[in-house]
């Protein structure tokens, strides 16, 4: 199995809608399972052969530091660290590039995704599109649809106000050549925002998951994907 390019983690969130969980407690190290969330991305990262990870992180990021370290599963880990307030997603990104590739993945540090990296990967280099966006044909089952698919591409995204038509929804998983990222003004902080303005431009290969995503933005879907990670996921 040929290695991933070096996987983006955007793990920097207050989380506040978690309430008390994330009081003394960042997002990506509540226990689910009996481990960390973001452990379980990583040993499933590693299960695809991602060789290198970039965790960006702000809210109590030293903790996640402490906890994770520079290696788990074989993957060897580096931090970014944001600024002073958050930097937002893209800044995020932004701010990570000196410890990433000219190409790289992108994935959030809240989402646990069951999909084929490297054929993701791989289509996105075929396609040479500066940017990827992974989509699942969601049609309004677990968020409000944000994408149209055709002919390989991500032709439309909106994130924050979808369209009618919209039937795939934003897995969670995208990719970014550093050409990409002057399609976004550089005050541009939202991650959204450069996606759309790639679809646009028809700079944005699409490439289709098709098992539910599972994530822990909120008290519902982290049961359900505690649920999930507690009787599905086999041990490393």
């Amino acid at each position: 199995m040929s290695g991933l390019p070096p996987v983006c983690i955007l793990a920097g969130g207050l989380g506040s809608r978690l309430g008390e969980r994330v009081e003394r407690t960042p997002k990506p190290l509540i226990e689910i399972a009996g481990e960390p969330f973001v452990i379980h991305q990583l040993r499933l990262l590693a299960r695809h052969g991602a060789e290198r990870v970039v965790l960006c992180v702000g809210y109590l990021g030293e903790l996640i530091q402490d906890r994770v370290g520079v290696e788990q599963f074989g993957i060897r880990i580096d931090y970014s660290f944001d600024g002073p307030g958050l930097d937002g997603t893209l800044g995020a990104v932004r701010r990570a590039l000196p410890l990433l590739s000219e190409r790289f993945l992108v994935m959030y540090g809240d989402t646990y995704l069951r999909l084929d990296y490297g054929a993701a990967d791989a289509a996105w280099r075929e396609s040479g599109c500066l940017g990827l966006m992974t989509v699942l044909r969601n049609e309004g089952r677990w968020d409000r649809s944000n994408a149209i698919l055709a002919s390989g591409r991500v032709s439309a995204y909106d994130k924050h106000e979808p369209k009618s038509g919209m039937l795939w929804i934003d897995y969670g998983l995208g990719g970014l050549d550093t050409g990409a990222l002057g399609f976004a003004p550089s005050d541009e902080r939202d991650l959204a925002y450069l996606y759309a303005a790639l679809a646009a431009a028809g700079e944005l290969c699409g490439w289709e998951a098709h098992e539910r995503f599972y994530e822990i933005g909120t008290p519902a879907s982290l049961a359900e994907a505690e649920a999930f990670l507690t009787t599905t996921v086999p041990p490393a």
